[in-house]
């Protein structure tokens, strides 16, 4: 369902400007995926090989980017297609201005509509037709019985202006998941650490043993071979570095599909996960190459959940370390810092767990109260815990209680 735009000065030149950064990752990742003797159609292996580089070099939005990688893997695909039918077609290459845009980078309203762009959202008017006609837009968008599912940004020469075509799909009722703004929400608490990439709510533990021995290993191979100062030397700096890069993307998935099953086992609507930015203040122990595996952890649960219809979100972690999940004191001795940051031991009721469990509880709990208390993300039921449940009061429910 195509409308018309009607687009000021400063908006049109933020459309512009996004849609050709939007053409450029895109046939990027054509050419990525565009190798001699095969092609990639994987979203998640060019997600691998391209999101980082994108990123680097474009002011777009992470998830028009990742619109980006999508229209680029489909385009492959359909070349791919043609060829097994015995049609001729050639490597795909976008010329036309567009961006895709999902229903988390576009907002649809009756006579306007809100885009990501490079620079934040923009606000576009709608110019429609005389609304006492039986029209597509009556029909859909101005339908309750259907929710708008995606747009696409087009830019029509002839005309010099803009089209968004948007997306609908047939309202489902009581969908629990597509927004985030569920009837009933039951939380994955994740905290992220050292010692362990991340703790589940329900007690889940993934070691961050590997990833911190590698790395070490890596740092020794790379002095070793700087002090030899070669190209030889420099060129191998870079095969080490890729190599280490490679084994840890491939920890990364495993446990970012080991996440999502256990929210889905555990019947979870979101998982929650401490605020990234700023995190090696909160974990002043932490690398760089820490701070990267959260990051990229992060955005492989986000890309895998969202296609099984979970949320995913952060919180800000101030204080989920120090208060106790049993009985709510806070007090910075709770958790001592000269143990290894491994034991919590609540001073006022003696509870007594390991500590990043202690904070993925926290978590989950922290995010239900911020909902509670915003009016946002409908009735919250609790935190999944390794034996029921923990509701938005701190209460533990009967079978809980020993967790």
């Amino acid at each position: 369902m195509p409308i018309k735009l009607d687009v000021n000065e400063s908006a049109a030149d933020l459309l512009h400007q996004t849609t050709d950064h939007f053409l450029d990752a895109a046939n990027y990742v054509v050419n990525v995926a565009w190798e001699p003797d095969w092609k990639i159609t994987s979203k998640q292996k060019l997600h691998d090989l391209t999101y980082y580089d994108v990123r680097d070099d474009s002011p777009l939005p992470a998830n028009l980017v990742q619109a980006a990688r999508n229209r680029a893997a489909e385009a492959v695909k359909g070349v791919i297609k043609r060829w097994s039918q015995g049609k001729k077609a050639s490597k795909p290459h976008f010329s036309s201005r567009f961006a895709s845009y999902d229903a988390r980078t576009v907002t649809v309203n009756d006579d306007h509509a809100t885009l990501a762009t490079i620079d934040g959202r923009v606000t576009v008017d709608f110019v429609l037709p005389d609304e006492q006609r039986e029209t597509p837009h009556s029909a859909y968008l101005f339908n309750d019985d259907y929710d708008v599912k995606g747009a696409t940004l087009h830019y029509d020469t002839v005309e010099d202006c803009f089209y968004l075509h948007v997306r609908t799909k047939p309202a489902v009722e009581n969908d629990e998941t597509e927004q985030g703004d569920a009837k009933h929400v039951s939380v994955l608490g994740v905290d992220l650490g050292i010692t362990n990439i991340a703790t589940t709510s329900t007690g889940k533990f993934w070691n961050g043993g590997e990833l911190n021995h590698w790395h070490r290993e890596y740092e020794k191979q790379r002095g070793s071979l700087q002090q030899t100062g070669t190209r030889w030397a420099h060129e191998n700096v870079q095969r080490v570095g890729r190599k280490q890069t490679g084994r840890f993307e491939q920890m990364l998935h495993t446990i970012s599909n080991e996440l999502v099953e256990e929210a889905l086992e555990n019947d979870c609507t979101h998982l929650v996960f401490e605020q990234l930015k700023g995190i090696r203040e909160h974990l002043p122990y932490a690398k760089a190459v820490h701070k990267w595996a959260f990051h990229r952890l992060y955005e492989y649960v986000t890309y895998k959940a969202e296609s099984e219809g979970l949320v995913v979100k952060q919180i800000n972690p101030a204080y989920t370390s120090q208060r106790c999940s049993k009985c709510g004191f806070t007090h910075e001795d709770n958790r001592p810092h000269n143990n290894g940051q491994d034991e919590f031991g609540c001073l006022k009721c003696g509870y007594d767990v390991h500590a990043d469990y202690n904070a993925a509880k926290n978590i989950g709990l922290k995010y239900l109260r911020d909902q509670q208390k915003s009016g946002r993300g409908g009735a919250p039921v609790g935190v999944r815990l390794n034996s029921g449940m923990l509701n938005v009061s701190g209460e533990y429910s009967p079978t809980a209680l020993s967790s």
